[in-house]
């Protein structure tokens, strides 16, 4: 808050000054402004020159091949301009100031860190083209899919490949999922079987208890009047129809909208996470040397298998604005998690969202590799969709 405060200046004179925003500020929080602004300061000032940047690129292609702290004279050889190894020493010391490197030992080279890894996946590997091996190798090993499980355990195989980490797949919501056919039985006890079959020969069923009995007549005449009007239509967009039809024309649509509601409402019919989410390759992270920990590890397969928080992470890349988001640390999933990266991309079926999908690894990722691989699997991923 603005004010005006009396100060004293060194002949006792007592002055009428503006109060500035910070004034009201406690002394440390303030301090801990600055000293962010400055870091934030530092970091920009310290990847201003092509050189630098090239440096910090350089060192963390080193570290992701190696695993190994990276020397300035391990730089040098690499590097495209004639720098002696002083020059790269001096920047890779003002590098490790600006919060991009660390140094293990004090006789060993330098190590990346998570900013690191940020800039170099923001900056460099996104800027990368998929190579021509890879690129026919995932063509090859998606083509000829034929149903939405097949084209999901294909892609989820591809992505834990080329990540060396867990391929991740989130299928589409209870709400997203297209209805092409839909079956309906009464149980003796009065509960209801409801299975909606998706294009692809995908099925999803429940086992409902409705508030009212049904009788079989009665879901035999909803499953025909979803059947052909319907059909092509996801849930979501069912659920919304049938409520506008209640609204403008309630006598006519009364008893058979209330009841497809009743059956067939997103809401109601619910789902379970974990089915939702297919992954492969989670044995990969046993022999990552960032998890040297074994209770870190099983700590973060533990998370991994609890499914949920993949869901939450992955779908962030629905509303980025970027085509493939990087997250560098993914401490939603587990405490264990700073020392992961995900690249996730958002897929579509005729053009509408409908899921995610990505790479969960170490954050010593072939980030240009991943990010391409990530970026094409969501784009044959989302035609073999639409053409099921």
């Amino acid at each position: 808050m603005h004010g005006r405060k009396k100060i004293c200046n060194p002949r006792n004179e007592v002055k009428d000054v503006a109060l500035t925003g910070l004034d009201g500020v406690p002394t440390i929080e303030r301090a801990r402004a600055s000293r962010k602004a400055s870091v934030v300061a530092m970091r920009t000032s310290a990847l201003q020159e092509r050189r630098d940047r090239q440096i910090l690129a350089d060192i963390v292609r080193q570290y992701i091949e190696t695993g190994e702290p990276v020397s300035s004279r391990a730089i040098s050889k690499r590097f495209e301009e004639s720098l002696s190894t002083a020059t790269i020493r001096n920047t890779m010391a003002d590098l490790e100031e600006a919060g991009y490197l660390y140094q293990p030992h004090t006789s060993s080279g330098r190590v990346p860190t998570a900013a690191a890894y940020r800039f170099f996946a923001q900056e460099i590997a996104t800027q990368a083209t998929l190579n021509a091996v890879d690129k026919e190798w995932i063509r090859r090993e998606m083509a000829g899919a034929t149903s939405a499980t097949e084209i999901t355990e294909r892609a989820g195989h591809v992505l834990a490949e080329v990540s060396n980490g867990v391929g991740i797949i989130i299928s589409p919501p209870m709400g997203k999922t297209v209805l092409e056919h839909a079956r309906m039985w009464l149980l003796p006890d009065g509960r209801v079987v409801v299975v909606l079959i998706s294009p692809g020969g995908n099925t999803r069923d429940k086992i409902l208890h409705p508030g009212r009995r049904f009788t079989q007549g009665e879901l035999d005449v909803t499953a025909d009047f979803l059947n052909r009007h319907y059909s092509g239509w996801v849930l979501e967009a069912i659920r919304d129809d049938l409520l506008q039809k209640l609204a403008n024309e309630r006598e006519r649509y009364e008893g058979i909208a209330r009841n497809a509601l009743t059956l067939c409402d997103p809401a109601i019919l619910g789902e379970d996470t974990a089915s939702r989410v297919h992954v492969e390759g989670t044995a990969q992270m046993v022999g990552a040397g960032e998890f040297v920990d074994q209770t870190q590890l099983r700590d973060l397969l533990a998370a991994i298998e609890e499914k949920h928080r993949l869901v939450t992470v992955l779908n962030a890349c629905i509303d980025a604005p970027e085509p493939v988001h990087v997250q560098i640390g993914v401490k939603e999933i587990s405490e264990s998690g700073e020392n992961l990266a995900l690249i996730s991309a958002p897929y579509t079926r005729n053009d509408l969202v409908q899921g995610s999908l990505g790479v969960l690894g170490p954050t010593r990722m072939h980030y240009e590799r991943a990010i391409t691989a990530v970026a094409y699997v969501a784009q044959l991923f989302s035609e073999t969709l639409s053409k099921i």
